[in-house]
C-alpha cells in the first residue's frame, strides 16, 4: 500500500474531469470521537469510487499531518484558533474560523462543486462558505441535541439546538440516516419533507484478522465462557446502565456468560463505580477505549452483541455486529428498529428494561442454531443494503439533484 502524500499543492489544480467536493467534519480518522468520524471516512471512500475528488477539512488534534492525500481523498487538518481554550464552545468557534480560512485558501486553487457539512459543529463554517464561495451547501444531521437529551433543558442545549436549526434552514438539502431522524427534524425544525433525503449509514466488509489472540492481549477476554459484547460512547443515551442492572439475572441463568462494554466518555467512571458497588467486576468489564483491530476481534469472538440505546438515530455499531455474522440485540427505538427485523436479522428489546434484554439474550444463548441463523441473516442484510458503494451512489444522486436545482434557479 502506498504511503500517503503529505506535501500539499499550493497552486491551481485542474479538475481532470473529476468533480471536487469539500467535506466538513470536526473528526476524521485516526481522530475518532464517535461514529461521525467513521461515517465520513466511509462516505469519502465511496464517493472516490463514484468518480469524485474528495477534500476533507477537519480538526487536527495536534499530532497528525496537516495534509494527506491517500487513495484520492485529500485530508486537510487545521488547529482551532485558541486551541487550548477549555471552553468547548469557544474551541468550536475557533475551529470554524480556522476551517473557513483554510477553505478559502483551498478554493483559490480548487474548483469545488459543493460543500457537504456534517452536524452543527461545523455549521458556522458551512453557512459562511455557502455565501462567500456561492456554492450549494448539503448537510448531514447525524443526531440532534433534543433527541440526545429527550428535550432542551439548559442554556448550552438551547444554544446547540439553535445552531442546528440555523444550519438546517440555511442548507440547500439535508440528509438524515433514517426515517426516524426525518420525522424528528420535521417536528423540531419545521423543515419541509421535500428538502430532506434519507440515506442510511454504511458499513465496511468484515476485517480478517490473522492473530486475534495477539490483538486482544491485555483485554479481559476469557479462554472459556460466552462473551456478550457492546461498544459505544459512554453517555447516558447509550443505555449501558441497562446491562449493568441485568447482570445478576444473567449470571444466575448463565454462569459462563460475561460482558465487555468498550468505549470512552463522561459516564465511564460512573459505570465502573456502579459495577463495583454491585460486586460485578468479574462479570462486567469496561476497558475504555479500544482500537479498530481489537474492536473487530471482539465482534468476531463474541457470542452475541447488544446495543441498548435510549436514543439512536441510526446505530452503525449494530451493523458492525451484523457484518461480523453475530446476532445482535438492539433497542426498539430510533434507527435501530429500522435496521433489524425482529427474529430474522436480530432481536429487539425494550429500551431501559433489563428484563427485556435478559429475555432476548436468553433466547439466543439457549438456542444456538437460531442464533447462528439470525447472525447469518444479519450479515446478508448488512452486505446487501448498507455497503458504502450503495450509500455513496444515493449521496451522489442528492449532489446531482442539488446542482441541477441551483442551475435552474440561476436561470430564473
Amino acid at each position: 500500500m502506498n504511503k500517503p502524500i503529505t506535501a500539499e499543492p499550493k497552486e491551481y489544480v485542474q479538475n481532470n474531469g473529476m468533480p471536487k467536493i469539500l467535506l466538513l467534519t470536526w473528526e476524521y480518522p485516526p481522530n475518532v470521537v464517535g461514529g461521525l468520524s467513521r461515517h465520513v471516512h466511509g462516505l469519502a471512500g465511496g464517493l472516490n469510487q463514484k468518480g469524485y475528488e474528495v477534500h476533507v477539512l477537519t480538526a487536527n488534534p495536534g499530532n497528525l499531518p496537516s495534509y494527506e492525500n491517500n487513495e484520492r481523498t485529500q485530508v486537510h487538518r487545521v488547529s482551532p484558533l485558541k486551541e487550548k481554550d477549555p471552553n468547548f464552545l469557544h474551541w468550536i468557534l475557533g475551529l470554524n474560523l480556522a476551517m473557513e480560512q483554510k477553505a478559502r485558501e483551498l478554493s483559490s486553487y480548487h474548483d469545488f462543486e459543493l460543500i457537504h457539512a456534517h452536524d452543527w459543529l461545523v455549521g458556522a463554517c458551512g453557512l459562511s462558505l455557502k455565501e462567500s464561495l456561492k456554492l450549494p451547501l448539503i448537510t448531514t444531521i447525524h443526531a440532534t441535541e433534543y433527541g440526545r437529551n429527550n428535550g432542551i433543558y439548559t442554556e448550552l442545549q438551547k444554544f446547540i439546538h439553535e445552531k442546528e436549526e440555523q444550519l438546517v434552514n440555511g442548507s440547500d438539502r439535508v440528509i438524515v440516516c433514517s426515517d426516524y431522524m426525518k420525522e424528528e427534524l420535521i417536528q423540531q425544525f419545521a423543515i419541509s419533507s421535500d428538502k430532506m433525503a434519507v440515506i442510511a449509514n454504511g458499513i465496511n466488509k468484515e476485517v480478517r484478522l490473522e492473530n486475534p489472540q495477539i490483538v486482544l492481549a491485555g483485554l479481559p477476554v476469557r479462554d472459556s465462557g460466552r462473551l456478550i459484547f457492546s461498544i459505544g460512547r459512554m453517555v447516558k443515551e447509550k443505555g449501558f446502565d441497562t446491562l449493568i442492572e441485568s447482570a445478576d439475572t444473567m449470571k444466575e441463568r448463565f454462569p459462563d456468560v460475561y460482558f465487555i462494554i468498550a468505549g470512552k466518555g463522561p459516564m465511564l467512571e460512573t459505570y465502573r463505580k456502579r459495577t463495583k458497588e454491585l460486586k460485578l467486576e468479574s462479570l462486567i468489564h469496561f476497558p475504555g477505549f479500544i482500537n479498530d483491530m481489537q474492536r473487530s476481534a471482539l465482534f468476531r469472538m463474541c457470542t452475541l452483541a447488544v446495543f441498548p440505546s435510549y436514543y439512536e438515530p441510526f446505530g452503525i455499531v449494530a451493523l458492525e455486529a451484523m457484518i461480523s455474522g453475530k446476532p445482535a440485540v438492539v433497542s426498539n427505538t430510533g434507527g435501530l428498529k429500522g435496521i433489524v427485523k425482529h427474529g430474522y436479522s436480530g432481536l429487539l428489546m425494550t429500551p431501559g428494561d433489563p428484563s427485556s434484554f435478559a429475555e432476548q439474550a436468553a433466547h439466543l444463548l439457549e438456542n444456538e442454531n437460531i442464533a447462528k441463523t439470525i447472525g447469518a441473516n444479519g450479515k446478508k442484510v448488512a452486505e446487501s443494503l448498507f455497503s458504502w458503494g450503495r450509500i455513496a451512489e444515493e449521496t451522489k444522486r442528492v449532489f446531482e439533484e442539488t446542482l441541477i436545482s441551483q442551475k435552474l434557479e440561476d436561470l430564473v
